[in-house]
């Protein structure tokens, strides 16, 4: 059993993703999934430890989003132990899970230690970049209706957190995960994207004005 884990806990992990809005859905998982494998490529990992982790990081997003828990990555590393306890996955695997799970959200105070923790938050960070990323920006915007833009309420003034428009929620935060990724692949890939974010930003912001 243990060496089918990650296609086991697979199926059990969709079963999270009923109904769920379209910036954190299955898909988002299946791309990280695939960002993983790439950057795995590059950097020996163990690939149990890994793709379970993937499959298992966000099933608290969707609680999360609906103001049920505070904190996903924390209650989903909870639910991956219940979750793994049905299988024959050793301890020390769960715990390493479980450090992946906790490890992968941006705003936390959690810094990877695993090869499979960082390569986790680089694939979920990637996937916040590029076409992708934009794209699931303006989704996350509409779900709590969120405008576009306001230029009444430049980057400089905006005091929330992670942006109070989706534009400015690429300076808060997109904007700033190149910094944050861990490893050489994931630095690389970053780069490309965010590189398109930027061409994207600007040409948004000469059309707002009717420029272009």
């Amino acid at each position: 059993m243990t060496k089918t884990l990650p296609k086991a806990v697979r199926s059990r992990a969709k079963t999270y993703f009923e109904n769920v809005a379209p910036a954190h859905d299955w898909h988002h998982v299946k791309r990280v999934a695939n960002l993983a494998e790439t950057l795995a490529e590059e950097h020996g990992a163990n690939d149990r430890i890994l793709f379970t982790a993937v499959w298992l990081h966000d099933i608290g997003r969707a609680r999360e989003d609906r103001g049920e828990i505070a904190d996903h990555a924390e209650w989903g590393a909870k639910g991956a132990k219940r979750i793994l306890a049905e299988y024959d996955a050793a301890e020390t695997e769960i715990e390493a899970i479980q450090h992946c799970i906790r490890a992968h959200r941006f705003s936390n105070d959690v810094e990877p230690e695993t090869i499979e923790a960082k390569l986790l938050s680089d694939a979920d960070n990637l996937d916040a970049l590029g076409a992708v990323g934009i794209a699931r920006n303006f989704c996350f915007s509409g779900e709590f209706a969120q405008p576009l833009h306001d230029p009444g309420l430049p980057i400089v003034t905006d005091d929330t957190t992670s942006g109070a428009t989706a534009m400015n929620h690429f300076h808060k935060k997109i904007l700033r995960l190149p910094e944050r990724m861990y490893t050489d692949a994931g630095r690389r890939m970053a780069e490309e994207r965010s590189a398109f974010v930027e061409e994207f930003i600007a040409r948004f912001e000469r059309e707002v004005t009717g420029e272009v």
